[in-house]
């Protein structure tokens, strides 16, 4: 069932698109996008050139109409009624860089990958940064949840970052800026970042290998990497592992339709084939309610969720209650 209708929404932008040099797609397929491999279509995907065309478009945009910025779609679950208003990717070419920026100092492109940076700094012998070899994202959106595992986050290594708000207008924001947390930053809901400048360290070569080898040997042994997944799928409470507390509720490998918790890594979730986003929200606040009654602890989303329900397909989400 269609929910959206992208051609009418590009008719309502005006003459000005003509003028735009990225890509701009009506009616576009997310289940393309995110690593699960599920959800219904974006109402208008916008795929700017460069950060001057994307400057071009947000100008250009009304604001009453929902923007959702995506990165490469590992941590990204789309309900199945799709995502109303315009959905943002940056493009590789225009957002991937990645370069040395003085001293110990690296500057890479928003949608540039976590491991890209790793790799780059072991080659130039900057330690801080083996950790991002094992987080299956991009630049951008480490820097928005400050991403971190392996013992390190991004809010040690990064300096500043490049935004775009909703009006067209550029932002420099320093790391106190970001106002970070565990898992989180303060930044707001609109800014689009473009690029992100980091600092590390001179480290050794070997010994930023190694860390990176232990990191790859982690993720190889105990997460489902060649599955359909969006990577740990809730935060870890404070003084607990989510994992451990899925595990004890009895929830490692529980299946509801396409969707399954691993039996390899319980905090992760699959989709086994033909799973809907409904089937795998619906499993994730199921195991929400269920970690609830076992422990008492209220797990929280790591995994972003956008877009809206197909009609009779909704998912009541846990408020974290034992009963109805």
């Amino acid at each position: 069932m269609k929910q959206v209708n992208g051609e009418k929404l590009l008719e309502s932008l005006g003459e000005g698109v003509k003028d735009i040099r990225g890509r701009i797609t009506p009616d576009a397929p997310m289940d393309r996008v995110t690593w699960f491999r599920a959800g219904g279509l974006a109402e208008l995907m916008f795929q700017p050139h460069d950060e001057d065309d994307l400057i071009a478009f947000m100008k250009l945009l009304p604001e009453e109409v929902p923007l959702t910025v995506v990165g490469v779609g590992s941590n990204l679950l789309v309900r199945d009624g799709g995502i109303p208003g315009v959905v943002l990717r940056l493009s590789a070419k225009g957002f991937g860089g990645l370069e040395l920026a003085g001293e110990n100092r690296i500057r890479a492109g928003a949608i540039c990958p976590d491991k890209h940076v790793a790799a780059m700094a072991m080659d130039n012998g900057i330690g801080g940064f083996h950790f991002y070899y094992g987080i299956p994202g991009s630049i951008g959106g480490a820097a928005r949840m400050n991403a971190g595992a392996n013992g390190g986050e991004t809010r040690e290594r990064l300096v500043e970052l490049t935004a775009i708000d909703r009006k067209g207008n550029k932002h420099v924001l320093s790391n106190a800026d970001m106002g970070y947390s565990y898992r989180h930053s303060s930044a707001a809901k609109d800014l689009i970042f473009t690029s992100v400048l980091f600092e590390g360290y001179a480290e050794d070569r070997a010994k930023i290998r190694a860390d990176m080898d232990a990191v790859r040997n982690h993720r190889e042994t105990v997460q489902p990497i060649r599955e359909k997944t969006g990577g740990s799928t809730f935060k870890n409470p404070e003084g607990h592992s989510a994992w451990k507390l899925i595990d004890e509720a009895g929830c490692r490998g529980l299946v509801i339709g396409g969707a399954q918790m691993s039996s390899l890594h319980c905090n992760f979730m699959i989709n086994m084939g033909q799973a809907t986003g409904y089937d795998l929200e619906y499993l994730g606040e199921q195991v929400r309610r269920e970690v609830f009654e076992n422990s008492g602890v209220k797990l929280e989303w790591e995994i972003k969720r956008f877009g809206v329900f197909m009609p009779g397909r909704e998912v009541r989400p846990f408020q974290g209650v034992t009963s109805e």
